[in-house]
């Protein structure tokens, strides 16, 4: 709890808002230029595509190696060298991790979005996301109540170089498939995947994205954790500067569109909404951090976030094998058996890790 309180006086409340401004101004120009309405940026949506494009699933209106991944990772990579933050560490847990992680994407996409497009989605007005915040918060409350008790995955080690390098690297081979197109790369000739901006123009904010991330340290579930468990609500400003600067840009283009009905890539099963974002809540809180911030840590060097993204990407694989992930139809019965499963799993994670921290203590 120390550290916790320690780590959010250190930031500056000032990087968590420009960081929001920045997101919630070029998502919305992302989506502008090509990307879909509403998904300038999202993690699980990206991951999911990227899954298709490298032939892990056959979706194909969901097949397309977006930039924005590689530009992420290789964005915090770059600054965390330079800000001499840099270092691989890790082994707490790989299994465990990559498990939860597993179903924090599941419930993203029987939601359709990520914790981040929850925000961009009500600066469109879609009011599907307001179900969607309240299981999240919900969820990530669940979490606290374990790491409150005593949870723990046990502690990072330090490594040897190679470890921390290995995503930044498997980034780099991802970014040279974009500009190659080999053959083997699946691209999307209708539907979502085909809906994209300009590569140079997505990968450039995708840079500063990771690196504003980076810098700030925000995160989704641990702003909410942090007002669950030291009453700080200092970092959830930085989201909130997401949702005001989406919809002022969604207001000044023309795009903002009010209600339940008919939002793009969404649909209206509000406990399904609701359900899927709390087990996304629940599982991001136990492994510290949302997708995006296990993005970034894994460009910091850290193994135990890279796991969980390689979890990401199983699991947007599995969605579409195995008529799991939601479409604007609703959730397929896959889906809904997906998310209890996936919330007796974590639970079940939960409660032996917490054992044994009181065992250790």
């Amino acid at each position: 709890m120390a550290v916790l309180i320690k780590n959010e006086k250190s930031r500056d409340l000032a990087w968590f808002l420009a960081a929001g401004i920045f997101i919630g101004i070029f998502a919305v120009v992302l989506s502008k230029m090509g990307n879909p309405k509403n998904m300038g940026i999202c993690v699980a949506c990206f991951m999911r595509d990227t899954a298709g494009a490298l032939g892990l699933h056959g979706a194909a209106a969901v097949q397309y190696l977006r930039p924005e991944i590689p530009g992420f990772l290789l964005g915090a990579f770059i600054l965390s060298l330079f800000k001499g933050e840099w270092k691989s560490q890790g082994g707490s847990a790989p299994l465990a991790r990559f498990a939860i992680a597993f179903f924090v994407m599941i419930g993203a996409l029987v939601f359709l979005g990520c914790p981040l497009r929850v925000m961009l989605r009500l600066g469109g007005g879609d009011l599907n996301a307001l179900v969607g915040l309240a299981g999240f918060a919900a969820g990530v409350g669940l979490g606290s109540i374990f790491l409150r008790t005593g949870f723990s995955l046990g502690q990072e080690e330090k490594q040897r170089t190679v470890n921390g390098l290995i995503m930044p690297l498997i980034a780099i081979g991802l970014l040279a498939f974009v500009f190659i197109r080999p053959a083997f790369i699946k691209f999307s000739a209708e539907g979502v995947g085909s809906m994209h901006a300009p590569v140079l123009v997505a990968l450039a904010i995708a840079f500063a994205v990771g690196m504003f991330i980076q810098h700030s340290g925000l995160c989704m579930s641990g702003s909410i954790r942090n007002i669950f468990l030291i009453k700080n609500p200092g970092m959830f400003f930085g989201y909130a500067a997401i949702f005001v600067a989406a919809l002022a840009g969604n207001l000044i283009l023309g795009s903002f569109k009010l209600g339940f009905e008919g939002q793009p890539v969404a649909h209206n099963q509000h406990i399904w909404n609701f359900l899927g974002m709390a087990l996304t809540g629940y599982g991001s809180v136990l492994i510290g951090g949302c997708p995006l911030r296990q993005m970034i840590k894994s460009g910091e060097g850290n193994s135990d976030a890279g796991v969980c993204v390689l979890g990401f990407l199983l699991a947007g694989a599995v969605a579409h094998n195995f008529g799991i992930a939601a479409s604007p139809q609703g959730v397929p019965v896959n889906g809904k058996i997906a998310v209890i499963i996936g919330f007796a799993v974590i639970t079940l994670i939960a409660i032996f890790a917490t054992s044994k921290a009181k065992k250790a203590v």
